[in-house]
């Protein structure tokens, strides 16, 4: 579902856009959709055919995101695994200090080595009124203040959804643009598309490494852009619009934790309104990446951090429930078909 259908649903039953303006407010906050103001009842405000005919529409903007299960860490974040109205599931994470990780795609098509999400590929894209209400979900839990699009998916392979569902978290849905981030491995598409919007997010870049060779490993399906090549359109965008871009780096031990990759990034990144979040691998088991050392972790981001590139560490939340993006989705699907499978055996025997 898009945003347009449910504002074309509030259209048929009478609602005016001052009307529908109220009524996305009060879904993007988690309540009732014809909740009413402090200084105004909705029965004084919305017309009769809006009142009498909000039910089946509630009902409908509920079923496109339910809680499945909810895992909560030590690190105070959140883990939401999100049943959609047909069944598919996404995570969303409540993170501390008010901010939220959201999912674009069921699955991902960029195949990242290093993601549980990619190993399951693409099953489809999410519609924006999905991802809004996974917002409007959250907030039913805590106050969110930030919405990063880093859950599941490619954002820019859901393009059209995902700005929809921004311009209007960036409106009614009272975020500052700023705090809306959107990240990409470097689709061509998102340096065209985001300084046409009304509202134009932060920026967020799958860097990982400075070596197109190990880069086009790592992100198989990604763009072919070279690292440097990315960088410069990320700084573009980002003196552009005023706030600085993040590089995202999943360090992977004897990887790309190298002292050649230290030395490299110093040269690429230093002086660039930007900053590096490094975000050391989350461990699964029987996989071929190594999480690094603690200590190597702590040295990487030193020996940027003091050679003139601003560097901070960003942790996977909800490690101790194994909560790594694509993890929860991915046992519950287990779960799923091993019940299924047991059903079948049972009725054939």
């Amino acid at each position: 579902m898009r945003i347009q259908d449910f504002h074309h649903a509030l259209a048929a039953i009478g609602a005016q856009p001052c009307h529908i303006g109220r009524i996305n407010r009060a879904w993007l906050k988690g309540l009732p959709l014809a909740t009413g103001t402090r200084h105004q009842k909705s029965e004084d405000y919305y017309p009769l055919s809006v009142r009498e005919g909000i039910a089946p529409i509630q009902t409908q903007v509920d079923a496109l995101a339910r809680i499945h299960s909810q895992h909560e860490a030590e690190d105070g974040s959140l883990r939401l695994l999100v049943a959609l109205s047909d069944g598919q599931m996404v995570e969303s994470v409540l993170l501390p200090r008010g901010g939220l990780c959201v999912s674009s795609q069921v699955g991902c098509a960029v195949g990242c080595t290093f993601c549980m999400t990619g190993k399951s590929g693409l099953l489809r894209q999410l519609g924006s009124a999905e991802i809004a209400a996974q917002v409007a979900l959250a907030r039913r839990i805590r106050p969110v203040k930030k919405v990063v699009f880093m859950g599941m998916g490619e954002p820019a392979h859901n393009m059209d959804n995902v700005l929809e569902a921004i311009n209007l978290l960036g409106s009614d849905g009272n975020i500052g643009h700023k705090n809306l981030v959107f990240s990409s491995v470097g689709d061509p598409r998102v340096f065209e598309k985001l300084p046409q919007q009304p509202v134009r997010p932060a920026l967020a870049l799958s860097l990982h490494t400075t070596r197109a060779d190990l880069r086009e490993q790592l992100l198989p399906r990604a763009p072919r852009i070279a690292p440097a090549d990315l960088v410069a359109m990320g700084e573009e965008y980002a003196r552009s619009v005023g706030y600085p871009i993040q590089y995202q780096w999943t360090l992977l031990a004897g990887i790309n934790d190298t002292q050649e990759e230290m030395d490299a990034a110093i040269r690429l990144l230093k002086g660039k309104f930007g900053l590096l979040n490094i975000i050391p691998y989350n461990s699964v088991e029987g996989d071929s990446f190594q999480r690094p050392s603690a200590e190597r972790v702590d040295h990487f981001k030193r020996y940027l951090h003091a050679h003139g590139v601003l560097t901070k560490i960003r942790d996977s939340a909800g490690q101790d429930v194994d909560g790594g993006c694509g993890q929860l989705r991915a046992r519950a699907a287990h779960v799923i078909d091993a019940s299924r499978l047991q059903r079948k055996q049972q009725r054939t025997s």
